[in-house]
């Protein structure tokens, strides 16, 4: 673990938070704890990088969701400009998206936003002494169910890779919520032939309905 080096013993945070309610009271908070002093504040990721350069920063407290991107685009320029800063994430889900994010920048925590004063200022102070604090249950959990929604994905992409030209299309028209109606007069085709390419389509997807098909080729995309 390492001791980070203040001249005056006080962890220097950068808070990243667009909503000013929230980041004010997060401010006013940790005024109550004199080895903590908020350096600089930020409502989105795009003055993170220039906010990191002109400040010297021991911890980012960030929000996960932001208006410009996410908790992570944001940890990725505090890691570039301050290599050595602890990172902690403030949520307002507690899902596997927030906890691989974590992972894959080197957080030391994340946290819901309904977390007590008492455990925002500790997982700071872990984050500072470059401790991580994620429960390993939950890094395991969250890496299984990816590793599981992956090859989830990998499978809807080789069933995709059945469908012809024609039917990709139909398909697309289908998940922009087209009848066989529509569809057929948009290609320009028969409304027979649209059915047909729409059981085909089916079959290809091991599907048992429009809906059931139009999930799966959604599902076949990668999360963002």
């Amino acid at each position: 673990m390492r001791e980070p080096e203040r001249e005056d013993g006080r962890i220097r945070v950068l808070l990243v938070e667009d909503h000013p309610v929230v980041a004010e009271g997060i401010a006013a908070m940790l005024e109550d704890y004199p080895d903590l002093t908020i350096v600089g504040s930020v409502g989105s990721v795009g003055p993170v990088a220039a906010a990191v350069s002109q400040l010297s920063v021991d911890v980012a407290l960030i929000d996960f969701r932001l208006p410009d991107g996410t908790g992570a685009d944001a940890a990725g320029d505090v890691r570039a400009g301050a290599p050595s800063a602890g990172i902690v994430f403030l949520s307002g889900d507690d899902s596997d998206e927030i906890v691989l994010a974590a992972i894959e920048v080197g957080a030391s925590s994340y946290l819901l936003k309904s977390a007590q004063a008492s455990e925002i200022v500790d997982a700071i102070r872990s984050a500072a002494r470059g401790e991580i604090i994620i429960p390993a249950e939950k890094i395991t959990s969250a890496l299984v169910r990816d590793r599981i929604n992956a090859r989830q994905r990998a499978r809807q992409v080789a069933l995709l890779g059945r469908l012809t030209p024609r039917e990709r299309e139909v398909l697309t028209h289908m998940i922009g919520g087209a009848d066989n109606r529509t569809v057929a007069d948009r290609l320009t085709i028969s409304y027979a032939t649209v059915r047909t390419h729409v059981r085909s389509i089916l079959s290809k997807l091991e599907a048992r309905s429009r809906l059931e098909a139009v999930a799966r080729a959604t599902d076949a995309e990668p999360p963002r």
